[in-house]
């Protein structure tokens, strides 16, 4: 039985990450642990806590109700609170995790992209994109990313850190704090949708990424009271923690970044595919859907004359219908947003509708996905808060896009 190479790194600290094509970076360059945060807690740890400081017990949930309803940290909102523990409580529950760096706005206001500085440095980003019945924020879950996909600009960074679960629901209380006051175009409001499609793979990260989906489920003051349905949690195909989530029945929606149906173009596109194929990941997913009941996402970035063609499409169709029929998925094309320094555009709109067409055809839900924000680099694949390509690192991105071209020619 051969064994699948082992592609993982170790990180040399303070260096910064080049990734040869198709290697994957497991390991963060630092493990830095941000300062203990009252979102971190469930509410009996949050008593608990309260109380090792003296004071009664429902004190907690006054904190919480403060943070996941009223979305504020500052001690002068906390006017239930004794006035003379309010600082005290909030340097002791709410330490400064982020810190705004910029703002950037897109489509008339309606997207807005942040981009944040941790604790100790690192930056990362959160793009809330406003419909006119619905607020999605695209959430980050690490700094940086370790998947390497060469259509990626978030992948051409390495991976930095994963991020605590409160750094993640950071990004979420404040886009809610700048709603409820009328801070961004658009009048007040609240995020109704949280997708993991930023910064990172979700699943690399999957113990604080689990705890966040739970915070965003549980009823206030526990936590935000989201429905599940309203909670994405993207992977490109970590099979075992698609599994682990599976088991420990947390109720989201998955989506898997596909991307291609065939192994040999899916291994250059999306490396973690060398250690976990396309039917490894269908297997997982479908294990999903028939636990949960909930109909999985299948992400398919659309690149001009690379993944893009009729037979690929069929292929796709066939593969998902073989794994469990046409009604447990949903496919969603995506227009490839440009990556600078990058040759590789979005399909011809022709070649999109056909594609479309073929999975439709074969009785598969699909939908074109609305791309957001890519002039100022918010869309999907774009999120790169810093990106510095060495002289190698760039030829041997060069020879991976090389041989993609090459394994999309044969198989025309």
């Amino acid at each position: 039985m051969s064994r699948k190479p082992d592609l993982s790194r170790e990180a040399v600290p303070g260096q910064k990450v080049a990734l040869a094509p198709g290697q994957l970076q497991l390991r963060p360059t630092r493990r830095g642990k941000p300062p203990a945060h009252l979102a971190d807690l469930t509410l009996a740890e949050r008593i608990a806590a309260v109380e090792e400081m003296g004071l009664p017990g429902f004190r907690a949930k006054q904190l919480s109700v403060h943070y996941f309803e009223h979305f504020t940290t500052d001690p002068d909102d906390l006017t239930d609170l004794p006035k003379d523990r309010r600082q005290e409580l909030v340097d002791h529950f709410f330490p400064p995790l982020l810190t705004q760096v910029s703002r950037q706005s897109a489509d008339n206001g309606a997207t807005q992209k942040f981009l944040w500085q941790l604790f100790d440095g690192p930056m990362v980003e959160s793009v809330l994109m406003r419909y006119s019945d619905r607020n999605t924020l695209c959430i980050s879950s690490e700094a940086g990313c370790g998947m390497n996909c060469p259509f990626c600009a978030t992948g051409q960074m390495g991976l930095t850190r994963n991020l605590s679960a409160a750094e993640i629901l950071e990004q979420v209380r404040i886009a809610n704090r700048m709603l409820a006051r009328g801070e961004l175009p658009g009048g007040t409001g609240r995020v109704n949708n949280i997708v993991f499609m930023g910064m990172g793979e979700p699943l690399a990260n999957y113990r604080p990424v689990a705890t966040v989906c739970r915070r965003l489920n549980s009823p206030a003051p526990e936590g935000f009271g989201m429905g599940a349905r309203h909670i994405t949690v993207s992977t490109v195909g970590l099979a075992p923690a698609v599994r682990k989530l599976t088991a420990e029945k947390i109720p989201v929606t998955l989506a898997v970044s596909l991307h291609a149906p065939d192994d040999e173009l899916r291994n250059e596109l999306v490396p973690i595919n060398t250690r976990f194929d396309v039917a490894d990941i269908l297997d997982a997913a479908w294990e999903y859907f028939k636990t949960t009941g909930r109909r999985v996402s299948i992400e398919y970035a659309l690149i001009r004359d690379i993944n893009d063609q009729a037979h690929r499409a069929q292929l796709l169709a066939d593969r998902l219908i073989a794994k469990g029929g046409a009604h447990w998925v949903h496919v969603n094309p995506i227009p490839l947003n440009p990556v600078k320094g990058s040759k590789w555009t979005a399909s011809d709109p022709m070649v999109e509708k056909r594609f479309v067409e073929i999975l439709r055809d074969n009785g598969i839900s699909a939908t074109i996905r609305d791309t957001r924000g890519s002039d100022i680099d918010g869309a999907c694949g774009q999120l790169a808060a810093e990106v510095i390509e060495s002289d190698d690192h760039r030829a041997d991105r060069e020879a991976r896009v090389a041989r993609v071209e090459a394994i999309a020619a044969a198989t025309d």
